[in-house]
């Protein structure tokens, strides 16, 4: 979707941070706004904040882990709009860093709620709603860096929802029909309110993430990227990965005999109606 002007944006966690500040870089491009979160107080002031800046905008109190919320939120956008065309879920929490072997359950449980199963309800919800309402429209899923590594130690739980993340994203995005754009958006260390303000201070500025990031949504670039030493450790990762296989799994000719898109590949393009996407 390359032009954003008139098109009704929904943000899950759009009052501060990352959502916050898309919510004013897609309003700037002539979006309408609807900003989503739990506290009502940071939604007004956020709201009253895009009016100043001359941006039309409605917020609506939800948990992104209530799928009746999800589904409240929806009916609420399309009966202030008549549509909405993108979705960015973008609602996210941190849990207290802990080993994993003694990390509470209930921590891994909450956070597993809102970064993984809101952004998994959001999806269903809009997504219905865009098939059915036929024009183009787009998905935008917050991930993370450590979607495609893992970024530090005590930190198993945040790290496995945004493996999630990409794992589920990759399968919206082949499945949904193609007038509707999928992007994973793959933040580094930005400043935000996820951490503590002594750490978070110290992270990439909102406004140098989403000048980086835009560009790359009008695009329709399934991997949104922004943090330039992440190809460090993403290198790293996949040089001890093609290692592993060049040792104990090498390349042989017929090798494509237990593939399982070239054996199961033409059941599922019918099913999907349409060829499998790769990248």
């Amino acid at each position: 979707m390359r032009d954003f002007k008139d098109k009704v944006v929904v943000i899950t966690g759009g009052a501060t941070g990352i959502g916050f500040a898309y919510a004013k870089a897609f309003g700037l491009e002539g979006a309408k706004i609807v900003l989503s979160a739990r506290r009502e107080d940071r939604l007004v002031s956020s709201t009253n904040e895009l009016t100043d800046m001359g941006i039309e905008s409605k917020w609506f109190v939800a948990d992104a882990t209530s799928r009746e919320d999800t589904e409240k939120l929806a009916e609420f956008a399309w009966e202030a709009f008549g549509q909405v065309d993108v979705l960015i879920n973008n609602a996210g929490i941190m849990v207290p860093h802990a080993p994993v072997l003694e990390m509470p359950m209930e921590h891994i449980h909450a956070i597993f709620n809102v970064n993984l199963f809101g952004v998994v309800a959001g999806s269903q919800v809009f997504g219905k709603r865009f098939i059915e309402q036929g024009t183009p429209a787009a998905i935008y899923n917050v991930g993370s860096e450590n979607s495609l590594f893992h970024g530090t130690p005590f930190n198993g739980a945040y790290v496995a929802t945004k493996h999630g993340v990409l794992a589920f994203t990759h399968s919206l995005r082949e499945e949904l029909p193609e007038f509707i754009d999928v992007s994973l958006i793959c933040p580094g260390f930005v400043v935000s309110e996820l951490g503590p303000k002594e750490n978070m201070q110290h992270g990439m500025p909102t406004d140098e993430f989403i000048n980086i990031t835009m560009p790359q949504l009008k695009a329709n670039e399934f991997f949104v990227v922004s943090h330039a030493y992440n190809k460090v450790m993403i290198d790293k990762k996949h040089e001890v990965l093609s290692q592993a296989y060049e040792k104990y799994a090498p390349r042989y000719e017929a090798d494509v005999q237990y593939d399982v898109r070239t054996n199961i590949g033409p059941v599922l393009e019918e099913q999907l109606g349409k060829k499998l996407r790769t990248f």
